[in-house]
Formats: C-alpha cells, sequence, structure tokens
C-alpha cells in the first residue's frame, strides 16, 4: 500500500461519512450479504494471511502455526458464522434462537446462557470446551431475548464513523473489532493497522473489499502521526482501541469529547486450587501454565502474569518445579514484539529472585520470578504487564481449599491490575467438594472472562462470547478497558464469559466409574502437530463434512 497523505485521508473519511446513513439503515438482507461476500474472499485468502503471520513472527514451517490458524482466520471465520446466524434469526423471530435449556438463572437472579457449544462438531472437536455468558444484573430470563441486537431495533439509527486502532500482536483482532463496529454497532470504521501488523494490509484489502467499494470501511497504515490525525479528526464519531493504558490515555486527551471503547490488557492471574492433583495431573497444567505464558511468545495482552499458588498445599512447591520445567523446555521461538528484550532485562535487573530459564533461541531470557509480596500492592509485577515471557509468583494462606480460594478471589479482585481474565486450576473433585462455594467463588471474580480449567485468551477466539473487560471501567480510570466486542449473539448487557474446560486430557475416574480420554488441547504449545490442526480445523468450519471432522480429530489426537 502506497504511503497516504492528509488528503487521502480526508477523502477516505468523507466517503465513509457519506455512506454511514446508508450502511445504518441496510437491511439485515444486505448485511448478510456482506457477510456471505467476507466469508468467500476469507477462505480464498487465509493461507497466504497465516503465511505472512508466521513468517512476520519467525516460526513459518514449525508446528506452532498452528496458534495463527487458530487465532487469525479461525476466529475471525467462526465470527462470520454466528453473525449471519444470529441476523438471520432475528429478522425471523427478533432475537436469537437460544433453547430454553442453554438459559438457565444462578440463586441470586443471574441470568447464565450456554453459547459454546451450539453445534454437535464444536462439542466433538473443541476438547470439552464450554462457555457461558452471565448478564448484567438488570436482565431476566424474560427479557433476554428481546435485549439483543440494539441496533437492529433502532427506529430511525443514525450513521457513525469509529475508528478501529488495531494491535499488532494477534492478526485477527483489528478485523474482528471491525466486524463488532459494523454488524453489532452498527457503524462505518477506518481500521488503522498497528506497524507491527502491516503485513495484513493487502490480505484486509481484499477480504474487506466489497465493502471497501461501498464505501463502508477503509483500511490504513501508518505511524504515530497518523494515528494523532486520526484520533484527532473532526470526521470521526468513536474509536475503538486494542492496546496500552498509556496509548489509550494520550487518545483520551487529545480527543477528549470523542466516545472511546477499547481493550487495554490485563495483568493475568493463574490461581492453582490445592486438591488431590497426581503426577500426570501436575505435567499437564505445568505445559498449560507455560501455554499461558509463551503462546504468541507471551505477547498477549491476556498471557498469564501471575501463578497464584497456595501456601499451605504440600504439592505446591512440585507446581513450581514443573511449571520451571514447562517454561524451560518449550519450543524455541523468537520474542518478535518489539521491545520485548528491554522489558524483561527491566524485570531482571529489578528483581534479585528472578530466574533465567532459558531462552527462546534469539537470546531474550525467559524469566520466572517467585515469591512476590501478596502484601505489597505496589509491586511493578503485579501492576504493569510484560509482554513477553516473563512468570512471576506469589503464595496466599489457606488451610484447605476454601479457605485459599476465597483468599484468592480478594487478592485477584483488588492486587494484579486489569480485570480482562483470570484462569483457575483446579481438580474436579475439589470443584464437587466446594458445591456452591465454587459457583459463588466465579460470581465473584470480577472480569470480562473467568476460565475454568482453560486459559482465558480462548475466549478471544469463541464467536458465542464476549471479549473485553469487567463492567465499571471509567474514563478516569479505565483499567483493561471498557465495552464488549465479539459476541456474535449480540446480547445487549452481557456482565462476562465463563469458560469450562475438562482438568487434564488422561484417563480418569468421574466418580461414578466413568472414564474419560481427551487430546491435548491444539493451542498448547507443546502440540506437536498444531500446523496441521489448526489447519483442518479451518477446513472443516470453512466446508464441513464428517470426513473433514475426522480427519481434524486425528490430527489432534497425535499430539
Amino acid at each position: 500500500m502506497s504511503v497516504m497523505t492528509v488528503g487521502d485521508i480526508d477523502r477516505d473519511i468523507d466517503t465513509l461519512r457519506a455512506h454511514a446513513q446508508d450502511w445504518a439503515r441496510l437491511g439485515i438482507a444486505g448485511k448478510i450479504r456482506h457477510l456471505r461476500l467476507l466469508r468467500a474472499r476469507t477462505l480464498e485468502a487465509a493461507a497466504e494471511w497465516v503465511a505472512l503471520a508466521a513468517q512476520a513472527k519467525g516460526i513459518a514451517g514449525t508446528p506452532l502455526v498452528g496458534e495463527e490458524w487458530l487465532s487469525g482466520p479461525y476466529p475471525f471465520l467462526t465470527t462470520i458464522d454466528r453473525l449471519g446466524t444470529t441476523l438471520g434469526e432475528l429478522a425471523r423471530d427478533g432475537a436469537p434462537a437460544l433453547p430454553e435449556a442453554a438459559i438457565r438463572t444462578r440463586a441470586d437472579g443471574q441470568v447464565v446462557v450456554d453459547v459454546f457449544p451450539l453445534q454437535r462438531s464444536e462439542a466433538f472437536l473443541m476438547n470439552g470446551l464450554h462457555a457461558e455468558m452471565w448478564m448484567e444484573p438488570e436482565i431476566t430470563r424474560a427479557t433476554v431475548r428481546e435485549r439483543t441486537g440494539a441496533a437492529y431495533k433502532r427506529t430511525d439509527p443514525s450513521g457513525s464513523v469509529t475508528l478501529v486502532l488495531g494491535a499488532g500482536n494477534v492478526s485477527s483482532i483489528a478485523p474482528l473489532d471491525a466486524l463488532t463496529v459494523l454488524f453489532a454497532r452498527g457503524g462505518v470504521t477506518v481500521v488503522k493497522l498497528n506497524p507491527v501488523s502491516t503485513y495484513l494490509a493487502p490480505i484486509l484489502t481484499r477480504i474487506f473489499g466489497a465493502l471497501i467499494d461501498e464505501g463502508y470501511v477503509r483500511i490504513v497504515e501508518g505511524g504515530a502521526d497518523l494515528g494523532t490525525y486520526l484520533t484527532t479528526h473532526p470526521g470521526i464519531d468513536a474509536i475503538h482501541l486494542t492496546g496500552s493504558e498509556r496509548t489509550y490515555r494520550t487518545i483520551a486527551a487529545a480527543a477528549p469529547r470523542t466516545p472511546i471503547t477499547c481493550e487495554l490488557g490485563n495483568v493475568t492471574p493463574v490461581i492453582v486450587v490445592p486438591g488431590p492433583w497426581t503426577a500426570p495431573d501436575l505435567a499437564f497444567q505445568a505445559a498449560h501454565v507455560a501455554t499461558q505464558k509463551l503462546q504468541n511468545a507471551g505477547a498477549n495482552c491476556i498471557a498469564a502474569q501471575l501463578l497464584v499458588t497456595p501456601s499451605a498445599w504440600d504439592h505446591a512447591p512440585d507446581v513450581l518445579a514443573r511449571v520451571r520445567d514447562a517454561l524451560r523446555n518449550a519450543p524455541p521461538r523468537p520474542a518478535y514484539y518489539p521491545g520485548t528484550r528491554e522489558r524483561v532485562e527491566g524485570v531482571l535487573a529489578s528483581h534479585a529472585r528472578a530466574e533465567r530459564l532459558g531462552d527462546g533461541g534469539d537470546g531474550v531470557p525467559r524469566v520466572f520470578v517467585p515469591d512476590l509480596d501478596p502484601n505489597d500492592p505496589e509491586e511493578p509485577l503485579f501492576r504493569e504487564e510484560v509482554f513477553g515471557p516473563v512468570l512471576a509468583q506469589t503464595a496466599l494462606p489457606g488451610e484447605d481449599a476454601a479457605t485459599f480460594l476465597r483468599n484468592a478471589v480478594a487478592f485477584c479482585n483488588a492486587v494484579p491490575r486489569g480485570t480482562l481474565g483470570v484462569s483457575i486450576l483446579i481438580h474436579p473433585r475439589t470443584i464437587a467438594a466446594l458445591g456452591p462455594l465454587f459457583d459463588d467463588a466465579v460470581a465473584a471474580l470480577r472480569y470480562g472472562s473467568v476460565a475454568i480449567n482453560a486459559w482465558p485468551g480462548i475466549g478471544f477466539a469463541l464467536a458465542g462470547g464476549g471479549w473485553g473487560a469487567y463492567p465499571g471501567g471509567t474514563g478516569a480510570d479505565p483499567g483493561s478497558g471498557t465495552g464488549i466486542v465479539h459476541n456474535a449473539l449480540l446480547f445487549d448487557h452481557p456482565q462476562k464469559t465463563v469458560l469450562r474446560a475438562p482438568f487434564a486430557p488422561f484417563p480418569r475416574s468421574l466418580g461414578d466409574g466413568e472414564r474419560t480420554l481427551l487430546p491435548t488441547p491444539p493451542w498448547f504449545v507443546t502440540h506437536r502437530r498444531a500446523d496441521k490442526v489448526g489447519r483442518r480445523l479451518f477446513d472443516f468450519t470453512a466446508h464441513p463434512s464428517g470426513l473433514r471432522m475426522t480427519a481434524t480429530a486425528i490430527a489432534a489426537m497425535r499430539a
């Protein structure tokens, strides 16, 4: 793409403004037509999309390419498909076609809706994963269906132009945010790509080609100067940012009258609940923690940063030893994101107990920082994302699982910066023993994604769930941000997404004589065929068939 001038930008925004009202008033049939065009062009461009991302991140030709399938074209395609289904149901019935069994009410009155799996193939292929959307308190069982798709129920919709400022780390962030603006909020959009991901410009220009041709989308690339010009442009009605709190504050100061929604990251905690863990459990969960830290070279807003362990549990030292080994032995990969080396070296210089656990092959250390003081709220690793391969640990008291979990919930709500996501690793027998206390702990966690035996980052890729901070961020104190994206079921007032996954993929008793065997999840950094699983999962989603589903399952089992 050629270098853009101020005149080019002005003309692009003028074009968007001229067509914003047309888009706002375009009927559902017209929007579904555009979703179908987006789908067709995504299928054409997906392989090149993944290849460019893998090359940019230095992982081409390795199993780690599977990450780029699972975080790039795959969630984009599934969101397109789910949006198309939702819009069709809105046109027919005025609401998503949710089965009665998918909607329930907690004892405190909060409405919970099952949003994944919604198809048998999803249940079969996604390793036992389950997701729920918990609604804001004002939503009732009687109103949950009608309180969806607000943009499609306005009697006099007005057009607006939203600037999407895409992050550079995950290739689907910017296009998914564009889908939210277009199909959930009813606006048109200019998407500014992060300089780290300008390789996406030709791909996204092709995928969004019909929307570009009709004046509903513009895709631009450039540095900070272009970003400043766009954020203060009088033709921009709203801004959506995925990035840092520092960037948000700069934009908010420069454009104080422009509404801003944002996702600003998180110091992500992983709560390790004591229980009857076996040696295979320890090994699996250590690999799980390493994945939550090292996926995408640690350059994730939802990367694990703080391991919260029980000080009174005999297995706690074993967990830490296994995690150290898993970090050290994970497959090599370069720390591609700008500034990673400097941030990691800064942690080493400021923490005397920091341990170097080898590196990813490029000299950037993998670092483990044990024994942080939980009573030190000013600890930098509680307050700032490292955005690189650094994992810290702190221990909390609690003689039993219930007491520890209560302490962990209070700590995570009060100390680590952000409310984007939290992970809980807990044995199924412990969940059963805790009973309602566990559900109460999940309800008490003030995070946009609560992942039980899963990485909260998986929620990013689930079209039916929402992605964003827990409600409550303000302009003065945004925390992890404001506003929800993805949310392809178009709920008007989601509070958080709760993910649930099997504790481990090894044979185990379920308490009634039944045993289960599940494969290693394909998003694990240790999966030796993740590239093939990612490609086959995309191909199955593109053209569902029994043969493709079987091929995907076989590849996943051969981890």
